[in-house]
């Protein structure tokens, strides 16, 4: 070959590769303008790449829709066409024809969305900015006649602004999504309000459903927990003219930050992770009930560290005690003792009148909605007496930032933190003051004593139902006895309402079979459902038992643990009584073949996810440390939306002050979940639960048992995926019903997860709180898991004691061992 030869191929290898990028540069549009559009399904980006707009359809769903998307992970941003989607891939995005507008056209060429720009231009164009913005330009002066941050969606993008205007009370707000599949506009919507004292919330159509409490030009005072990237990166306050007040995200060097409205109206901050080109959730406004706009109702305050949540303000009571009592608050709280006349100390020194009103404070709380303005020229005690010579005046708080907040109607949505918040006073009446003094004297004596009585005054009522048995002592008899020493937190039932409720315990109502007895679905009178679990008098559970399930449970509420409603006591008849969970359990969907299939790979790891964060709560969050001891399949309830609640704390085991382990020789829980120090030498701790959570995450994976063998009926499930670790074969431990090729490092490194956890050696295990982490992967390198525990059969046979060896028991994995000796 010569050297022209030579030279004509390298033309026209430059021809070519000039050829490419000019096709690449041409597709990759930004802009819209009078002869260049986009069809169904052509797109346009921003110049850096991130940004997209085109069509979609969302999941399980054939319409189509023009939106924006991040496109290093395809998260749905904004939508133009939400409540007119187009039914076909017809569709065109254009400008319009007098060059006014932009337009989304169907098959027809009928105009389904216009941008309805409100001032009149020609030869417009519209581009989409690297912001995320979508504007529209007026032809010669490139003027923003319309952009898409004026009409937010679901999600904030930074710099986008939620607006409300002083003059005409128009406001731009952020809506959800109608379904998770359908963008349609939904019941919730985020604005900002109070714009005297401003504050951000969310309704549910027209009620109020969460709020971020007063805003002090640094915080949400009411987000006290919220420490994330919001607080350099928010801002309320006037746009120059004093007649708007805004919420808006700035963009800051930690990366891209989004605010997502759910269709649930849960609002959830999202960080991109640009290393692991992952979304990252790092905080979300419904993480209690407490969350909840006025759940205690008026004159209350909600605390999510007490149980029950709910409890009146310092000087009242609640307004309908039997309501309150079964845990209904709607009606809230009354004043116990009324105000005094403002005649009494007008025109006097009140500091002088032993008769005056004065105020109780409640410390560190997220401030009542509905404050009357404030003032930062008052002083603390300015603001404490100006409220005290209004007749009128119920509370104040006085914030530096803020300063002086009165109230004068109810006082609802109060929220009680461990710390921030502000100090609220509430007035009430001489006599509560003269109480409140004489509370401080016994209040040691009655926190020391209050654990104690509960557990004697419940085990004198059993006590009683045994021994005298003609006497036939209901359950009312039982509530004034408890009445008596004003245990408020324990609910008992009436025996007879829970046999009607139950339609007398008939096995159609039967829910299923536990280790200690049935467990029966209930309609209370009012169409309450509930779960009523009937301890077997024969069941290995006694009194022991029962008493520590009321005790830990009741102390309890997080959104992964179920709730105890309360209890039966009836002769030799015990009865625990839940919320219900329509969906049963973990084990009724996960080992049931016609079941599995709704429980795709997203959905298990979401169960996953919510269950390690209830025994994060049990082990570390709540105020007390506890130790579940059997943590299974069957323990696991979903609710409506199959997210996991924890449940039967019959064995649990709460863990005092420094306490990090106990040496027991009653070994209980269910074979197969038992960590090895605990099944063989009694002893247990928070890393007990770590196993059983390793063993419980595999089975959810696999979709199989642990307590199914296999190679010759030699192997456990343990055993099994750590020959198939070692061997780099995953693919036989996964269910079919989940796996994906898009999901397999995630899948994977699931089970990596759940092999540490499993691990022989409790020391070498790691905690819930690095298991979250690692789950998030927070931790993005993981550590080489070691070979796990009672890899084999015989290993886990010989873990107790020889009499007690026997297959028939052993191979059934929903028996709850009630006592075993460590040996």
């Amino acid at each position: 070959m010569n050297f022209n030869n030579y030279k004509n191929m390298f033309m026209f290898f430059i021809l070519t590769m000039l050829c490419f990028n000019f096709l690449d540069v041409s597709d990759a549009i930004d802009t819209i303008t009078s002869t260049q559009f986009i069809k169904d399904p052509e797109t346009l980006s921003s110049k850096s790449g991130n940004f997209t707009l085109g069509f979609f359809s969302p999941e399980n769903s054939t319409n189509r829709y023009v939106g924006i998307w991040w496109q290093p992970h395809f998260t749905i941003l904004w939508v133009l066409n939400r409540d007119q989607p187009l039914k076909d891939s017809s569709g065109v995005v254009k400008i319009s024809d007098n060059g006014n507008d932009l337009v989304v056209l169907n098959g027809k060429k009928e105009v389904i969305w216009t941008s309805n720009a409100p001032n009149v231009a020609t030869n417009s164009s519209s581009k989409l900015l690297d912001s995320g913005n979508l504007v529209l330009l007026e032809g010669t002066t490139e003027r923003t006649m319309w952009e898409s941050f004026q009409h937010p969606s679901n999600v904030m993008l930074p710099n986008m602004k939620l607006t409300s205007n002083k003059i005409t009370g128009e406001k731009v707000k952020q809506t959800s999504w109608k379904t998770p599949y359908d963008p349609s506009i939904g019941s919730f919507s985020l604005s900002v309000e109070r714009l005297t004292i401003p504050e951000v919330f969310i309704w549910n159509e027209n009620q109020p459903y969460w709020r971020t409490g007063p805003w002090n030009g640094k915080i949400f005072t009411g987000l006290p927990y919220m420490t994330t990237h919001y607080l350099g990166g928010l801002h309320v306050g006037d746009d120059g003219e004093g007649n708007v007040s805004f919420f808006q995200i700035t963009s800051d060097t930690v990366g891209l930050i989004i605010y997502n409205l759910s269709s649930e109206g849960n609002c959830e901050e999202k960080w991109w992770d640009e290393k692991k080109k992952e979304w990252k959730v790092t905080w979300n406004s419904h993480e209690m009930e407490c969350d909840v706009y006025g759940v205690c109702g008026h004159f209350a305050s909600c605390n999510s560290q007490s149980s029950p949540i709910c409890s009146c303000l310092k000087g009242f009571e609640p307004r309908n005690k039997e309501e309150w009592n079964k845990q209904n608050w709607t009606e809230g709280c009354v004043r116990r003792t009324p105000l005094q006349q403002c005649e009494r100390y007008r025109n006097q020194n009140t500091s002088e009148d032993s008769n005056a009103d004065g105020f109780l404070k409640l410390p560190m709380v997220k401030v009542p909605d509905f404050a009357d303005g404030s003032s930062l020229t008052l002083s603390s005690e300015t603001c404490k007496s100006q409220c005290l010579e209004n007749c009128s005046c119920v509370a104040y708080s006085y914030d530096a930032d803020i300063g002086c907040m009165s109230w004068t109607g109810n006082l609802v949505d109060i929220q009680k933190f461990s710390n921030g918040g502000l100090d609220l006073y509430i007035r009430v009446a001489h006599t509560e003051l003269d109480k409140e003094k004489n509370m401080k004297v016994i209040i040691i004596t009655i926190t020391v004593l209050t654990g104690t009585v509960i557990v004697l005054a419940c085990a004198y009522i059993m006590w009683r139902r045994r021994t005298n048995h003609h006497a036939t002592i209901r359950s009312d008899n039982a509530i004034g006895e408890l009445s008596q020493v004003k245990l408020q937190e324990l609910l008992l039932f009436n025996f007879g309402k829970l046999a009607t409720a139950t339609n007398n315990f008939h096995s159609s109502n039967k829910l299923g079979q536990g280790g200690f007895g049935p467990v029966y679905k209930g309609t209370m009178h009012d169409g309450q459902e509930i779960a009523v679990k009937r301890l077997s008098k024969a069941s290995g559970q006694g009194l022991k038992e029962f008493m520590n399930e009321v005790a830990v449970i009741s102390k309890l509420q997080h959104r992964n643990l179920v709730k105890l409603l309360g209890c039966c006591v009836d002769g030799e008849e015990k009865m625990l009584i839940y919320e219900y969970m329509p969906n049963k359990s973990l084990d009724a969907f996960l080992f049931d073949a016609s079941k599995s299939k709704i429980l795709d790979w997203r959905k298990r790891f979401s169960i996953i996810e919510g269950i390690a964060r209830g025994l994060l709560y049990l082990h570390r969050d709540s105020r007390l440390k506890i130790i579940h001891r059997d943590l299974k399949p069957s323990n696991i309830l979903l609710d409506n939306e199959l997210n996991p609640k924890i449940s039967d704390f019959g064995m649990a085991r709460i863990f005092g002050g420094s306490e990090d382990q106990e040496n027991t020789r009653r070994v209980v829980g269910t074979y197969g979940y038992m960590s090895p120090e605990y099944a063989m030498q009694g002893l247990f701790s928070d890393k007990s639960d770590v196993f059983s959570f390793g063993v419980l995450l595999l089975e959810i994976i696999s979709g199989r048992r642990n307590s199914s063998f296999y190679d010759c009926d030699s192997l456990t499930l343990l055993g099994f995926v750590w020959i198939q670790w070692q061997e780099g074969n995953i693919l036989p431990l996964i269910d079919p019903e989940i796996y994906d090729h898009i999901h397999h490092k995630y899948i994977t490194r699931s089970i990596h997860i759940g092999l540490l956890c499993v691990q022989e050696f409790s020391i070498d295990r790691p905690t819930m709180a690095a298991v979250i982490s690692m789950l998030n992967s927070d931790i993005v390198d993981l550590p080489p898991p070691k070979k796990p525990a009672f890899i084999l059969k015989q290993n886990m046979l010989s873990s107790v004691s020889p009499e007690e060896n026997n297959d028939d028991f052993y191979s059934v994995n929903l028996v709850s061992i009630s006592d075993i000796h460590g040996r």
